[in-house]
């Protein structure tokens, strides 16, 4: 859901370039869950993760906006990543008001080995008994901001998937077994392979839109887009402890169904202190989205804005996956906080040439590597100042070809200054005489749309697929 309380805007595809529709919302999630439930009344609903980020009113609330509304829904249980954005004690108190589980099979206490969260749930319906592994996002204590997995450990599921799948076979007595997994798309692919016992993936993570499932073994996987703009619906016919039958469902929540009054009532008046959002602050002439790997034109305006304020030789921001996009006209301050809902500060930072050549491999690394399981995170790092030419087959820190820099060769003796947001940008291993800026991000692309109106955004190439 990444925080989206009401009908926004989603990017899809079209055969001329980007489309843009509203989409999700609670409210309507809701109305098409009733509709389903009483055509499915065995029903489970599950969440992915990802809830408790991604828009204003729910980092100011560190997600206690959502709470009540959450509880509404009828959620049999979640697994998590960004939810640990406020630290591990914040979700454990929210999760705490939840009136159902987060399930988390990977996630250990470092002092005391013990695991944080349940690894799963058995759940009894249609005279079935369903258990259901949780698997939350290996990366949070690998590739985010440090405080998000403070004393935790988060490990790839290799060794605690196979253990809870012949529990729950064996002395649990469960007729399906189904994960619950944000590891991502092909992250889950590779483990269930690996790991044959599983009947149902509910995957997630990695933003796929999986029309049709997709058999890895014999399990069916899905996945359902991101933001809360889809819904997916698997119904199954079970014979003798045996999936015989399946029929799937990629449901876009659009904007033509009929939200539920009284959950759009409850999250009306949750919104009521955030009206402000609503004002415009510029106009954009170019669709700002992140739904390509390599660039994007919401990062190309991001990074834009910043060096139109912070003098430096490089930008660099984390290829983030989320945010709705904002098609062409009219951009509000809520548009902003949906790109950065964290409003972080710029800080400025020194980078040899070879530390930057090493940061960049590391993230082609996460972004392509081979094996699945080292695939750590979002898309390919945003930047402006530079030009990559990279081969994304290649393995391990070969891919960059040729790097040049303000049109010169990249020198791995010569000291770069980078301005950037968020560890994510340029992580703590890299670089010294690290500065903060005073200057916060939405600040500045305010700023940089007041004095380009309408805003063009012309693509950088700054990597290059060769």
């Amino acid at each position: 859901m990444h925080g989206y309380l009401n009908l926004h805007q989603e990017l899809f595809y079209g055969p001329t370039g980007p489309e843009y529709r509203p989409c999700g919302g609670y409210a309507r999630i809701a109305t098409l869950l009733q509709q389903w439930r009483q055509q499915y009344p065995a029903s489970l609903l599950f969440d992915g993760g990802d809830t408790f980020h991604g828009t204003r009113p729910v980092v100011d609330t560190q997600g206690e906006i959502l709470v009540p509304i959450l509880n509404e829904l009828g959620v049999a249980g979640m697994t998590a990543h960004w939810d640990f954005a406020y630290g591990p004690d914040r979700l454990r108190q929210l999760v705490k008001q939840l009136n159902y589980p987060l399930l988390a099979a990977n996630v250990y206490e470092k002092a005391s080995g013990e695991l944080v969260y349940p690894p799963y749930q058995v759940y009894e319906t249609a005279g079935l008994r369903v258990g259901v592994i949780g698997l939350a996002c290996p990366i949070v204590d690998k590739t985010m901001p440090a405080h998000f997995g403070e004393g935790l450990r988060f490990t790839d599921g290799t060794a605690e998937l196979p253990r809870y799948v012949a529990e729950l076979r064996g002395t649990e007595r469960a007729d399906l077994v189904v994960l619950l997994s944000h590891c991502g798309f092909p992250q889950d692919v590779a483990l269930l392979q690996a790991h044959p016992g599983v009947d149902v993936c509910l995957s997630s993570h990695t933003h796929n839109r999986l029309y049709e499932p997709y058999r890895a073994g014999d399990c069916l996987v899905i996945q359902s887009g991101a933001h809360g703009s889809f819904v997916g619906r698997l119904t199954l016919t079970v014979e003798n402890g045996r999936v015989t039958a399946h029929d799937h469902e990629l449901r876009e929540v659009s904007a033509d169904l009929t939200p539920d009054p009284a959950l759009q009532a409850r999250i009306d008046a949750a919104l009521l202190p955030y009206a402000s959002l609503r004002e415009v602050v510029g106009v954009t002439a170019t669709g700002l989205h992140r739904g390509t790997s390599v660039e994007c034109p919401a990062d190309d305006f991001l990074l834009a804005s910043i060096r139109a304020l912070v003098p430096a030789d490089l930008y660099f921001s984390n290829g983030w996956r989320y945010g709705a996009p904002i098609p062409p006209g009219p951009v509000q301050l809520n548009d902003l906080y949906d790109l950065v809902p964290m409003d972080p500060e710029i800080e400025t930072v020194e980078l040899t040439g070879a530390e930057l050549r090493q940061m960049l491999e590391k993230n082609l690394e996460g972004t392509y590597s081979q094996n699945p399981l080292h695939q750590m995170g979002g898309y390919v790092k945003r930047a402006l100042g530079l030009k990559a030419y990279f081969k994304a087959e290649n393995p391990k820190g070969s891919r960059l070809q040729t790097v040049f820099i303000k049109d010169q060769p990249l020198d791995p003796g010569r000291t770069y200054t980078a301005a950037y947001i968020t560890a994510q940008g340029v992580p703590p291993q890299f670089g010294r005489n690290r500065r903060k800026t005073g200057q916060h991000v939405v600040a500045v692309m305010r700023a940089y749309l007041t004095q380009h109106r309408p805003m063009v955004v012309h693509p950088h190439a700054t990597f290059v697929v060769v």
